[in-house]
């Protein structure tokens, strides 16, 4: 279920002329993105990013990982990431931010949901089989994770103009 954030226009990183970001607006930009940076963090606190593609639905980010990756195992210990998408203009654009918790996912009605997005947005080549506790078997077993946001930060561009999206209830 899709939780509504609160929005607020932070003027202090804005141009004169700039307007908030609607939520819609940007929830279909999240959905429509086709690579994402995931950034997680290790034992020692040092920030591991990486990029990969994911899938935005009911306001969450669900992406996978191989269990010996290193984003698996920092995200055994510390649950905290951000994933970012938008383009590298600085006049033209959207840059997009997620704050947020991250969660394994291993329900296998949301497995096959989750399944069924990638294959749909991305075609064949990302066709998983959901199985116990995560797509595929043996060498190509894959976690599958959800990122709760706390937070969505919205950067336009031209005018530049920051928008913060609260989910309170997370």
């Amino acid at each position: 279920m899709a939780i509504r954030p609160t929005t607020r226009f932070d003027e202090r990183f804005s141009r004169p002329g700039a307007s908030p970001a609607d939520w819609e607006s940007t929830s279909d930009f999240l959905q429509r993105a086709e690579l994402y940076w995931v950034t997680t963090v290790r034992r020692d606190g040092r920030p591991h990013g990486t990029p990969l593609v994911g899938i935005w639905a009911g306001d969450r980010f669900y992406f996978c990982s191989g269990p010996d990756e290193q984003k698996s195992h920092n995200l055994a210990v510390n649950d905290q990431v951000t994933v970012t998408t938008g383009v590298n203009t600085w006049q033209r654009g959207c840059d997009v931010v997620i704050e947020g918790g991250c969660v394994r996912v291993t329900d296998p009605s949301e497995l096959v949901a989750i399944a069924g997005a990638f294959f749909d947005k991305y075609g064949e080549e990302w066709a998983f089989k959901p199985s116990e506790g995560g797509f595929g078997t043996g060498d190509d077993f894959a976690l599958v994770f959800r990122v709760e946001p706390h937070k969505v930060l919205a950067f336009e561009k031209n005018p530049h103009g920051q928008t913060r999206f609260d989910f309170k209830s997370r």
